[in-house]
């Protein structure tokens, strides 16, 4: 079986480690059936080609495609630029990725949307959302509760449907919440590997990099824990049973 190429966007060793033991709980994959990759330490390998793996994962990080060029960092500008330039070998060949939520930002860049922090930005916890008529029939969300919550936490966001895109997934503070392009490239504003206890770890993590007031953590804490989340798990689940 191909491996599962994971792309990690997150500097913080802590968080970056987390979230990589969260993708593996809830896709069950093992981590040999992987291959990580921590953008903010390692380059891509040269001349990578997505089809020597199953498919793709991006995970979430503290990064804004949005952001004005000059005000990104030199790690976050590497890091962005190393996404962006597997887009093109991604949509061109259809081949399955699933980027999580920083991951929406990068696909619809690739695909000229607009993103930006205009409107629908969402602060950090559960975020109630719902299938739209297409996300009723998709594979990777049918079946699924037709309401559920998810985690989120975006400054940014997709303002306007990409051309070509499938509108999956939707909540009213934050329209695209899920999207697909081709019949087999997702991404989601929602974090789908994500539960209470890693949102926890992320809130003490980031919590002095503008997502909230510092003196809110603990209540977002206790308002991530409260919340019932588990269909989000499904969909990433989904993904590398389809694709495996």
């Amino acid at each position: 079986m191909k491996r599962f190429l994971i792309l990690q966007l997150r500097p913080e060793t802590e968080a970056s480690d987390a979230e990589y033991a969260s993708i593996l709980d809830k896709t069950g994959l093992s981590p040999d059936q992987t291959h990580r990759i921590r953008l903010d330490c390692e380059d891509l390998p040269a001349g990578l080609n997505v089809t020597d793996y199953a498919g793709v994962i991006v995970g979430g990080g503290p990064g804004c495609v949005s952001d004005d060029p000059a005000t990104k960092s030199p790690m976050d500008a590497r890091i962005e630029a190393a996404i962006m330039g597997l887009m093109p070998q991604i949509t061109a060949k259809d081949h399955p990725f699933m980027g999580c939520c920083y991951g929406l930002g990068i696909l619809a860049a690739h695909l000229d949307g607009d993103v930006s922090k205009d409107q629908y930005g969402e602060p950090v916890g559960p975020s109630t959302c719902h299938l739209t008529e297409d996300g009723a029939r998709d594979p990777l969300t049918a079946g699924l509760d037709q309401t559920f919550d998810a985690f989120v936490g975006h400054k940014e966001a997709v303002q306007t449907l990409p051309d070509g895109c499938v509108h999956l997934v939707a909540s009213d503070p934050c329209p695209f919440q899920m999207i697909r392009w081709g019949q087999n490239v997702y991404a989601t504003q929602f974090h789908p590997e994500a539960n209470a206890q890693d949102f926890e770890e992320r809130i003490n993590i980031y919590k002095h990099h503008g997502y909230f007031p510092p003196d809110d953590a603990q209540r977002l804490i206790d308002i991530c824990h409260a919340a019932d989340v588990t269909q989000p798990g499904e969909v990433l689940r989904r993904f590398t049973q389809r694709y495996g």
